[in-house]
């Protein structure tokens, strides 16, 4: 099988490095508007070759659009113009937005819309990891959609990558990435700003700082490119979810300007409940 991977960063990448370790490509055509992008996925193996947009859907039995979200989007529509029985899969951390496009065209059954649920917070070709799905959940979404094949080469490639398989519609799996995924990066861009902002003060405030606080503020390092674009597509609902824990905090606010410690030890106990899911 000949894939295209549009998109050699993280997930592209990783993708990339993946499928031919598993043998499931014969050749791994990369498409990159970055040229250094381009180089260092030569140099590092992760493609065989590079190509431009047309030429690497025409040559590829799969294509996986793996760039930012709203890119994705603008780039699927050109893409499905130019597939004939060719599958195109897409890997964006929502998934609303491009499945309407996908269900406006004429070769919108030969898409289906995927989110593997792995990531770092680095970027670009070097960031490919291997064996990075191992043991992870991917969600496919709207198959009904898709067809039968279509999704059925989608399920053979993430289970050949070691994934379990998880269905939803599309705005399903929107409101629960707000809130298993998009909240945890907000929260830590704003607590790495508030620490930036304190360490004005006190320069002695990293010397200090723990694993704790290391694997609380590791997502802060995340790609802007990538993360705008899905707060932006996704804003509803990361509005609903940041409204909630804006709320939570607030609580806990208050229990320490009141002295209400009590309350404040039963919010704790509650947050603790987590590990009935996380264990």
């Amino acid at each position: 099988m000949k894939i295209a991977v549009i998109g050699i960063g993280l997930i592209g990448g990783s993708m990339a490095l993946a499928l031919k370790e598993k043998g499931i490509a014969q050749k791994i055509i990369g498409v990159d508007a970055n040229p250094l992008h381009q180089q260092k996925a030569i140099e590092l193996g992760l493609v065989d070759e590079i190509n431009e947009l047309d030429q690497a859907v025409t040559k590829a039995d799969l294509i996986i659009l793996a760039i930012p979200v709203i890119a994705a989007e603008n780039l699927l529509e050109k893409i499905l113009d130019r597939i004939d029985r060719q599958v195109v899969i897409d890997v964006g951390s929502t998934k609303q937005s491009i499945c309407a496009v996908a269900a406006k065209h004429k070769n919108g059954h030969r898409f289906v819309a995927t989110h593997p649920m792995w990531g770092t917070e680095f970027s670009g070709p070097e960031a490919a990891a291997k064996n990075a799905f191992e043991n992870k959940a991917v969600v496919i979404c709207n198959k009904e959609k898709s067809d039968v094949d279509a999704v059925q080469q989608a399920e053979k490639i993430y289970t050949a990558l070691g994934m379990h398989l998880l269905y939803m519609n599309a705005d399903a799996h929107d409101l629960h990435a707000a809130y298993i995924s998009h909240i945890s990066h907000i929260t830590s861009f704003a607590l790495a700003t508030t620490v930036l902002e304190k360490e004005k003060e006190e320069d002695a405030i990293f010397e200090m700082a723990s694993g704790g606080f290391e694997s609380t503020v590791r997502l802060a390092k995340s790609n802007p490119a990538m993360w705008v674009p899905i707060f932006m597509q996704n804003k509803e609902n990361v509005l609903d979810v940041l409204n909630e824990h804006i709320t939570q905090l607030r609580k806990i606010k208050s229990c320490l300007e009141k002295d209400n410690y009590a309350y404040l030890a039963e919010l704790i106990g509650d947050a603790n409940k987590i590990k009935r899911i996380l264990k």
